[in-house]
């Protein structure tokens, strides 16, 4: 059986995935710390603790923070 595509805009940039993805995993794929972003999907931000089980759907908008600290 194959995956579908579905595609999704991150910060601007239209994306295509194949298969299921969490924001948990998309993340892990980009190397970005749990900790460390912000994420709104469709203008609503999504708590860390639903990364796992938030599960993106076709033309999903997401929005990305990495916050970096400096002194």
């Amino acid at each position: 059986m194959e995956s579908q595509s579905m595609y999704i805009t991150i910060n601007g940039e239209r994306r295509e995935l194949t298969g299921e993805t969490s924001l948990a995993a998309l993340l892990a794929e980009f190397e970005l710390p749990l900790g460390k972003v912000a994420i709104e999907r469709n203008l609503e931000i999504v708590p860390k603790s639903a990364y796992q089980s938030t599960m993106l759907a076709d033309g999903d908008r997401l929005e990305i923070v990495h916050f970096i600290g400096g002194g």
